[in-house]
């Protein structure tokens, strides 16, 4: 598909249809307007389905190809859409089929493997969250979109939410104030305290549990659910527990609103993982510099599982019950309650009678994506946004594995300067075989 820059024309008549939002980066390779978005997706079941429906809802996508390691799921999306093919290996599917752009909607550790093959390749392509499940292969995602003038947006659709859009420009119109704080949780479970299981159990007829596998290091396979299809997101390996499911998409508002960057400290006081799993119970407090939006120093705290803010922040919401997901914004003027896609509330009521968030109206993240790729407006998550977003969500992570361990970062070198072991954990090992250029070299 031919590339053609966005024009000035281009992006004042974008911005005149409404589609300039907060926060919004600029894309620069397009294709004609005029053309159907031939697409494929590496995954067909679970979240890749919800993908493939939401983007082929717009009428100049075409969707021309699937690969998915589960043969059953493969043959329900074919019944679905009879004229695609569909490959088990993803990497099939990108030598054989001419395509435009791609979804990858895969278990976390295998996100950042086709995303930079795909883009190597000069696709646009649409990731799910978290972006990688490691800091250097956010980091080399970023910089090989922009490399290569990628359209891009990461799979956190709420982020086009009009709730998640209003309480960013609240905190942007400065309602209640510089942020001191913010306080965020999700009760999600996605961890195990208990060790793995000491069996091995026969692959399922239809599962390649080889490609499924993928860049991890190989071993047995363990049925019941242990790992497919779900279960995953539990494992060390392959998944980035409750805080990688869920920060991504709570986090996103906090990040945009606040605008933070350079983190000063990161320290986990809560759950850690065993020598499998991730843990439950998560508690992190991250420490940034501060913002045009925030005090001198601002600080978010994470919680998850059973584990939420204190009394004396919860008691700010008056009577009302904590939501089970969700943000609380402590201004110097007030505080922003945030329940996770709900109407965001300015508290104390009485303070701000007469007085109401700010509204913005939201967007269809999908479509945005497949507009963008046809010329039309831009992203409003490209990597750009997405990639510092997931690094900062996955050094929560890293920091569960140190407990009660403050950990002080250098963005630019990429590394936990005060605690070595931690380092161990920024990048991965790629097993033999699967080494991917621009991420196993470190080069876009």
């Amino acid at each position: 598909m031919p590339r053609t820059p966005i024009t000035r024309r281009a992006a004042l008549k974008a911005a005149a249809a409404g589609l300039a939002v907060p926060y919004v980066f600029r894309t620069h390779a397009h294709a004609a307007p005029s053309e159907t978005v031939r697409h494929v997706s590496v995954g067909a079941g679970g979240m890749a389905g919800a993908d493939i429906r939401s983007l082929t809802s717009h009428k100049k996508l075409k969707l021309v190809a699937v690969a998915d390691i589960d043969a059953d799921r493969a043959a329900a999306m074919k019944k679905t859409f009879p004229d695609i093919t569909v490959y088990t290996d993803w990497r099939e599917m990108f030598d054989k089929e001419k395509f435009d752009s791609a979804n990858i909607s895969t278990p976390d550790h295998m996100h950042a493997a086709p995303t930079m093959r795909a883009i190597r390749m000069g696709k646009h392509v649409y990731t799910q969250k978290p972006l990688t499940q490691t800091i250097h292969e956010a980091r080399m995602l970023t910089e090989a979109a922009q490399a290569h003038k990628t359209i891009s947006q990461m799979g956190i659709q709420i982020h086009s939410h009009p709730v998640h859009r209003s309480v960013v420009q609240t905190i942007h119109d400065g309602k209640i104030g510089k942020v001191k704080a913010v306080h965020s949780w999700s009760g999600k479970k996605w961890g195990d305290p208990t060790p793995k299981p000491e069996r091995t159990d026969a692959v399922p007829a239809g599962i390649a549990w080889d490609l499924w596998l993928g860049v991890a290091a190989e071993r047995p396979f363990i049925g019941g659910g242990y790992y497919h299809p779900g279960n995953w997101r539990k494992r060390l390996d392959f998944g980035t527990g409750t805080f990688g499911d869920m920060g991504c998409h709570i986090l996103d508002p906090v990040f945009g609103s606040l605008g933070v960057k350079d983190l000063k400290e990161v320290k986990s006081v809560g759950g850690h993982p065993n020598a499998t799993n991730w843990g439950l119970d998560s508690e992190v407090l991250f420490t940034f510099p501060g913002s045009q939006y925030t005090t001198e120093t601002v600080t978010i705290t994470w919680y998850d599982g059973d584990r939420r803010p204190p009394q004396e922040v919860q008691a700010l919401l008056g009577k009302r019950k904590i939501s089970d997901q969700g943000s609380i914004y402590i201004g110097t003027e007030g505080v922003l309650y945030s329940p996770y896609i709900a109407q965001p509330i300015l508290l104390p009521e009485e303070k701000f009678v007469g007085k109401s968030i700010s509204q913005v109206e939201g967007a269809n993240h999908y479509h945005q994506f497949v507009d963008a790729v046809l010329g039309q407006g831009k992203t409003s998550a490209p990597f750009a946004y997405a990639g510092p977003l997931t690094e900062m969500v996955l050094l929560g992570c890293l920091s569960t594995r140190f407990p009660n361990q403050p950990l002080t970062w250098d963005p630019a070198a990429m590394k936990v300067t005060n605690h070595a072991a931690a380092n161990a954990f920024v990048r991965r090992t790629f097993r033999k075989g699967w080494e991917e250029k621009g991420l196993s070299d470190g080069q876009a």
